[in-house]
């Protein structure tokens, strides 16, 4: 069911150094930030041969990321994105076999402008995953 790993997430308190350590200090194609108010968070992607890497900070008092933060206010790795062909279809199989797909449990657009879901990480070892379809 999932293909390839689209991207890590990485939350990170301070967006612009992070960002910078990526570009500068790695040499990284780095991307401008983008806020995206209907999921509080600003986004920067790093482009990488085989995947990318999203820096996550909140935007916005009710960001989901902000409790992270709080647990973890160095920042630290968020969630697994993979790629399905069909969301609908993972997302039926998925609750079939007993696991959580969180929030109104119908895609919304992710950060690529393409539908997403995320699966709640106890079912998951622990790992919060997001699956993009392509």
């Amino acid at each position: 069911m999932i293909g390839r790993l689209n991207h890590v997430a990485i939350v990170v308190p301070d967006l612009a150094s992070a960002a910078a350590l990526y570009r500068d200090v790695l040499g990284a194609d780095v991307s401008a930030p983008v806020p995206l108010p209907t999921h509080g968070v600003t986004t920067v992607f790093v482009t990488l041969p085989n995947s990318k890497i999203e820096l996550l900070s909140p935007l916005g008092e009710n960001s989901p990321v902000a409790a992270f933060l709080e647990r973890h206010p160095a920042g630290g790795m968020h969630h697994l994105c993979y790629e399905v062909a069909d969301i609908l279809a993972a997302r039926d199989t998925l609750k079939a076999a007993g696991a959580r797909v969180l929030g109104s449990q119908e895609p919304t657009t992710g950060a690529h402008g393409k539908p997403v879901l995320f699966l709640h990480p106890k079912d998951f070892c622990g790992t919060l995953i997001e699956l993009e379809q392509v």
